[in-house]
Parts: structure tokens; sequence; C-alpha cells
């Protein structure tokens, strides 16, 4: 321990107070390693703080390679030969190497983290039309039961011509418990809505199309082409904004869903590849054939499949495909949205601390890449800490009903989506227990369990192996 050595060689009093420095060192870290996880979430989410614990995290190690140094050459022999003296000088060196080595790999962690706040999540010059005004920001969750994210996956690859989001979910989480619901939207839903005091609405009263091309599929008015499309033809129309296509999504998505979304996460598919690398792969199961790579519209054919089968790893590349290949697969836009389901439940179990804490590094690097969002810096303790519920509570999906209003995305009935939603998030009764005479009826036994797969709201059932 740091500081017995002065008192062995009869500098009680230096050796004292470096001992007891460090006994008491030793002693806050553990009472706020256990007791005050909370602000230590906290400290690692203030970039200001950020970097004055790099700078005492340097100050302790320069203190500490000193009280080494001269712990050596206090208690080293004096009589001692060369070779001694250079053996004793290199187990020190190595030493002090091992503690600076430490404090610099801790240090660049500390750096990337500041890197990523900083980057990603809004701060206070940010602009957004849509983003909520929390009061209560120590506990924003006391007044909002549910907390709904839109989640959109951009793709803004080669060849394309601006940015598309052929992902469109909304994620509706239960501040309580953390259980979530997720609501996929298909890319070419046309008619979009806008609630009635917008000044979307005013250009746009049937939704996002154009009546004078008939009822006909319109491409520059789907869905997925809403993002790129409408702030270029009506800038600024919802106010400032540092994502105006985002802004307007969160609109049009939450008023066909009968929502108020309050914040939005944009995944740049991309980024995606290198985070799935930097978390190490993620396990799946695969029940058909996925294609990597291929384009309907020009009769490309993919270049390989992804071979069926259960738990299998998966390294970024593969990932990015499983999650969107479309090609020739039969409810190709659903069967995206289911896989787009799994993947995200795959990557939450993938995310347990000891593996994001030994590649933080790589993480941080691919979530600038990744990740654009308006949920503010000053809110982010409170997004950890639900976080945390959702990653031990349970995923399901919601489903709207193709057949019965979207048979097409022509005309989708958003109103009926709408009652399917509200009716699946609706708070649950608790039953009352009744007074009953005996069973005129003697059970039937042992309930028969649920095959897998046959439960679509269930990700444990639908993402299980059940080949095609």
């Amino acid at each position: 321990m740091p500081g017995t050595a002065y008192l062995v060689a009869g500098r009680t009093r230096l050796g004292t107070l470096v001992t007891g420095l460090t006994v008491t060192l030793l002693g806050a870290a553990a009472y706020v390693g256990s007791a005050r996880r909370d602000d230590v979430i906290k400290w690692a989410l203030d970039p200001n703080l950020l970097l004055w614990i790099i700078a005492g995290l340097t100050a302790v190690a320069l203190l500490w390679v000193t009280i080494v140094v001269t712990s050596y050459k206090m208690l080293r022999p004096l009589g001692s030969g060369i070779g001694a003296r250079l053996a004793g000088a290199l187990v020190i060196g190595l030493v002090c190497c091992t503690i600076a080595s430490g404090t610099a790999l801790g240090a660049q962690n500390l750096l990337a983290q500041r890197d990523l706040v900083t980057h990603v999540f809004a701060g206070g010059n940010s602009k957004s039309a849509t983003r909520p005004t929390i009061a209560n920001k120590k506990d924003p969750w006391a007044q909002l039961p549910r907390l709904n994210l839109l989640l959109l996956g951009a793709d803004d690859g080669a060849g394309r011509q601006g940015t598309r989001t052929d992902t469109v979910m909304v994620a509706s989480i239960d501040t309580k418990t953390g259980n979530t619901s997720l609501i996929s939207l298909t890319r070419n839903f046309m008619r979009m809505p806008f609630p009635a005091d917008s000044p979307l609405h005013e250009f746009y009263p049937t939704g996002f199309w154009n009546p004078k091309l008939g009822d006909v599929e319109q491409g520059e008015f789907y869905l997925d082409a809403m993002y790129r499309n409408l702030p270029k033809l009506h800038d600024g129309i919802l106010g400032p904004s540092d994502n105006q296509g985002a802004d307007i999504l969160k609109v049009a998505v939450g008023e066909a869903l009968g929502l108020k979304l309050h914040y939005y996460l944009q995944i740049n598919l991309s980024g995606f590849e290198q985070m799935v690398e930097a978390l190490g792969g993620i396990t799946v199961n695969i029940n058909y054939p996925v294609p990597v790579g291929g384009d309907d519209d020009k009769h490309i054919p993919p270049g390989r499949y992804l071979k069926p089968g259960a738990n299998r790893h998966l390294n970024g590349f593969d990932a990015l495909w499983f999650a969107r290949g479309r090609y020739q697969v039969p409810g190709a836009d659903l069967a995206r949205q289911d896989r787009q389901h799994c993947t995200i439940q795959a990557l939450v179990e993938r995310a347990t601390p000891q593996n994001v804490l030994s590649n933080y590094q790589s993480i941080a690097k691919a979530g600038k890449q990744l990740i654009r969002t308006d949920i503010p810096q000053n809110l982010l303790p409170q997004f950890v800490g639900l976080g945390q519920r959702v990653k031990s509570a349970k995923i399901t999906t919601i489903d709207l009903d193709k057949k019965k209003n979207f048979p097409n995305g022509r005309n989708p009935n958003y109103k009926a989506m709408s009652e399917i939603v509200a009716k699946a998030l609706a708070p649950k009764a608790v039953p009352v227990a009744k007074p009953t005479t005996k069973p005129t009826t003697k059970p039937t036994g042992k309930a028969t369990p649920r095959p897998p797969g046959t439960d679509p709201g269930d990700l444990d059932s639908s993402c299980a192996y059940n080949p095609q």
C-alpha cells in the first residue's frame, strides 16, 4: 500500500499521511461505487465534469508514481551491486508503466465518453421543433407513464439520392416497469396524416399524397420519402430544428398511431455495422434464407444468403443484412420488420455491462457515427436508468393488422391502427377475485404450452428458431 514504505524507512509523519490518504480514497471509491451509483452515472454524462475527472485521475497517477519511486530510493540497499540496482530499477519501471498505462486507458475511455455525449446528445444550443419541455428533470417519468420514442433507420449509402428512412418504428416504454412495445410502420405508407393544428395539415388535409395523380402508387409520397422531401418542400415549417425530417416524422407518425412522440433516435445503417462489430456480433435465430444485397427494382440478385439456423452468430455486415434484406422475400416489408424487432432484442441482450466496458472506445466511436437524436444531455442519467429497466423487462410487438388496415400502402386505415395501439397500451385492469362455489367441471390437467412463433406479440416466441 502506498505510504507503508515511508513508515518502514522511519518517515512516520509522511508515511501516516500517505497511508491515511490512500485508505480514505479507497474507502470513498468503494462507497461511491456501491451507494452512489446514480451519481456516478450523472458524472459520466456531464462533459465538463468528465474533464475534471480526467485531470484528477492523472494527478493521482503522477502522485502514485512519485510515491513508488521515492519509496524504492529510500529502501534500496546502499551496498548492492550494479546488477541488483538494475533489476530493482527494472521492476520499479514496470510498476510505473503499469500505473501509467492503466491511467491512460481510463483517460481514453473518459475522453471517448465525453466525445460521444457532446456529439450525439442535444446540448443547450440544439434546436428541436417537437421536443417536449420537461418541468421535473430529476424525475421526468413522474408525470409520464409511457415514453414514446421514434426509431428511424436512415439509409444514406452509395447510390442513394438523399436520406431515406426505410425503417420507421415506435418504442413505447412503460416508465415504471421498463416493459416495451414495438410498433413498425411499412415504408410504402401513403397519405400519412398531420394533426389539425399542424401547419402541414393546411397543405395536406387528407395526408401526404398528390390527389391529382389519383389512387396509384406514388413513391415520392411514401413514408420513407417524407424525411428528405418535406423539408425541401416546406423548409422550416415546424420551426427551428436541427433535423427537420425527424421532427416532421414525429408529428406524422404520432398522428397515425394516436400517440404523442417525445423524442427520436435515428440510426445510420453504416454506423449500425460498426456498433455490432464493437459489441462482438449478435446472436439470432434465422428461420429462412435472408438475402445479402440484391435489388428488386433492378432485378439484381443477392450475392449470397444467410443460411437458416439456430443461435447464428452474425458479424456487423451480416447483422445489417439480417435487419434489412428483402430481395424476393415473401411479405418482404413485414418480414423485415419482424427481423428488425429481433435485431433490437439481440442488441439489448448483447449490451451487458461487462461487454460494453471491455469494448467501450470502439462502441463510443461507432455511436458517434450511428446515432442522431433530440434527447437532451440533462436527461441522460434518467434515460440510462430507464434503459436498465428495459433490459430486464419484456419487449413485445403490436400487430397493426395488415389484412384489414393496409393490404396495400395507398390508403391505410390509420384510425383503426390507432385504436389497436390504444387498446394494446391501455393499463391492464387487475382482476378482482370473487368467492366461488365448487367447480362444476374438473380441471383438464396441465395447460398446453404455446408453440414457438405462434404469438406475434411475444418477441421471445416470434424470434425463436422455427424454420419455415
